[in-house]
């Protein structure tokens, strides 16, 4: 019998850890190959971990809520055959070693002994109580040393110390020290005189929110948390300016209504306005290839590829960022597909890491919840995002060689953010100008 470590996968270029949230397969339990055996979450999407190999599980290395590393071994399964990780050593140790490789071997060793030390030293577990690796992990992160650890009541199985109650004693930790510091001033005021007058203000802190007992709390999802921090980034990282333009639609709206039962009969599918409109924000990308970029310091990375996010609504109310990739290379029929594609995975929680990674410019449709423009912000490390509002019935002029009047036409307001260190106001006008005009020469006559 041979035994198989299975690691954790790498889930792309800015994935390095994941939470597991659940194991599917118990110790003893026979797996077959491209079986899922965990699924986890990262701060992009959530997944499944398959097996690479038949075989049983033999021993789980990490518990449900632990942080593992890309690479670490999370799981050994045992496999029929030899183990060539039992003959890599044996073939080793039989290979002669000069004195100057013995001597470093040595002392690679020590060194990496000493290290795993003074790790292990900084909070362990012992036989009255057990320390899962989060737990650890956040202890060390904290500064929470073995004597605070060891006097927490956990809630956990055997008086386990969980997530939850390491989170809590940090919470009372800070509100305690925020009370002493507040204690302190008040002290230092007191024994000091007034000033005289003040120089300057300093800047305003948030105000503390006190809650009644009237009022529910409700902790932030893990996704909630992750978006905030994202957003927040954002803003801080680029200079947010936008620009807002009005489009005629009407074409298109009368297009779609006269094939979009034909191709549903044909294709099975919905013929929605996501893909027209993505199309036109890909071919207008092509035309301004440096809002398809990204800021690096002091460079500016110009992307090869038009890679479009396609901002999507999770079930649980969150927004995810799934990516078209080369959208510039599909026609209407294979950007229908795409996008449909996307979003039915988006709905069912079924995306891969891949199907988020890579993007260059994001479109989002504020107007699926009724509002007619937006102010998007954008989403890093790209430097442009736009927002499609409602299509709406309005009274336009209508221009005509015998004169013009006035008619009923479906219109859209898209509203385009940009980074203003990088995209000044005549290209981010000019882009988002050039979605109106592709727009609006639609071809009416045009198949699918």
């Amino acid at each position: 019998m041979a035994k198989f470590e299975l690691k954790l996968p790498k889930m792309g270029e800015s994935v390095a850890e994941a939470t597991i949230t659940s194991w599917l397969k118990d110790v003893g339990e026979t797996i077959e190959a491209d079986e899922a055996v965990l699924e986890i979450a990262t701060d992009k999407v959530d997944s499944e971990v398959p097996s690479e190999v038949d075989g049983v599980l033999v021993e789980k290395l990490f518990n449900v809520d632990d942080v593992v590393q890309v690479g670490q071994t999370i799981a050994i399964i045992e496999t029929e055959g030899e183990d060539t990780s039992v003959k890599k050593e044996e073939s080793a140790k039989s290979e002669p070693k000069n004195e100057d490789e013995s001597s470093k071997a040595v002392a690679e060793v020590s060194q990496t002994i000493v290290a795993a030390k003074e790790q292990v030293q900084s909070v362990s577990s012992s036989e009255d109580r057990f320390y899962s690796p989060l737990v650890k992990n956040i202890a060390k992160q904290e500064g929470v040393s073995q004597a605070e650890l060891d006097s927490i009541d956990g809630t956990g199985k055997d008086g386990r110390v969980t997530k939850n109650d390491i989170k809590a004693y940090l919470q009372s930790r800070s509100s305690k020290s925020e009370q002493n510091a507040r204690t302190e001033q008040v002290e230092k005021k007191q024994e000091q005189p007034a000033p005289v007058k003040k120089q300057s203000a300093e800047p305003s802190k948030p105000a503390q929110v006190t809650a009644s007992g009237e009022d529910d709390i409700i902790e932030m999802s893990r996704m909630g948390k992750l978006i905030s921090k994202h957003m927040i980034d954002s803003v801080q990282t680029s200079a947010h300016v936008q620009s807002f333009i009005e489009a005629d639609v009407t074409d298109i709206w009368n297009w779609r209504n006269k094939h979009k039962d034909s191709f549903k009969k044909r294709e099975g599918e919905n013929l929605t306005f996501t893909p027209i409109f993505m199309e036109a924000v890909a071919k207008a990308l092509r035309d301004f290839p440096m809002l398809n970029i990204s800021v690096q310091g002091d460079s500016i990375i110009k992307k090869k590829h038009i890679n479009l996010g396609m901002a999507a609504a999770l079930p649980d109310g969150n927004l995810i960022v799934p990516v078209i990739k080369d959208a510039d290379q599909l026609n209407l029929l294979g950007m229908a597909k795409k996008v449909n594609d996307l979003a039915s995975k988006a709905r069912n929680n079924k995306l891969s890491p891949d199907d988020i990674q890579g993007g260059t410019y994001t479109v989002t449709n504020v107007g699926t919840f009724g509002s007619i423009m937006g102010t998007p912000i954008i989403n890093q490390p790209q430097v442009g995002i736009l927002a499609l509002g409602a299509i709406r019935k309005l009274p336009a002029v209508i221009e005509t060689p015998e004169g013009d009047f006035i008619g009923i036409r479906y219109k859209m307001i898209m509203s385009h953010s940009y980074d203003h260190r990088v995209v000044n106001g005549a290209l981010g006008g000019q882009f988002v100008k050039a979605v109106k005009d592709y727009l609006e020469a639609w071809d009416s006559n045009r198949e699918i």
